[in-house]
């Protein structure tokens, strides 16, 4: 039997440790059912649930949420047009999200997969600085994609 202020008051029958809670006007609470014999504590039972709900709000307001951003493109897509695209995915990146690059093809451009791969190479190179690759270039049906990730700041 632990006490409200976490001393203890040794092993008491269960009505005696009932009384004894009822008397403090507090809860007697089982804290280990397999201990031989059971651990209980006297609190105030509302209490320490709305403290635990405040520690779990706590806890996920620091959390951080990731999403995965996604910018299309074609394998003909212009320079202006692509550094457009780039600046997106920066945008993506300096907020903390991940950032999936995916390059279209249509009709007979799947013969041209060097293209896009070209395409994938050039966002690479130009987001060096603040990203890092984490799944390189893949091909999935008429579309190849990669997914970038902002750098760890240290």
């Amino acid at each position: 039997m632990v006490g409200p202020e976490s001393e203890q008051l040794g092993i008491l029958p269960l009505r005696e440790a009932l009384a004894l809670a009822e008397s403090q006007q507090l809860d007697l609470v089982e804290v280990s059912p397999t201990a031989v014999p059971p651990v209980c504590r006297i609190m105030d039972y509302g209490k320490f649930k709305y403290q635990q709900a405040k520690k779990q709000a706590e806890a996920k307001k620091k959390q951080i949420q990731v999403e995965l951003k996604e910018v299309k493109l074609r394998p003909k897509t212009d320079t202006h047009d692509l550094e457009f695209k780039i600046k997106h995915v920066r945008r993506f990146l300096e907020e903390g999200n991940k950032a999936k690059i995916t390059v279209v093809f249509r009709g007979r451009e799947i013969t041209h997969q060097e293209l896009g791969m070209a395409a994938l190479e050039r966002i690479t190179s130009e987001l060096a600085d603040i990203a890092v690759v984490e799944v390189r270039q893949k091909m999935e049906g008429r579309s190849m994609f990669m997914i970038v990730a902002p750098k760890v700041k240290k």
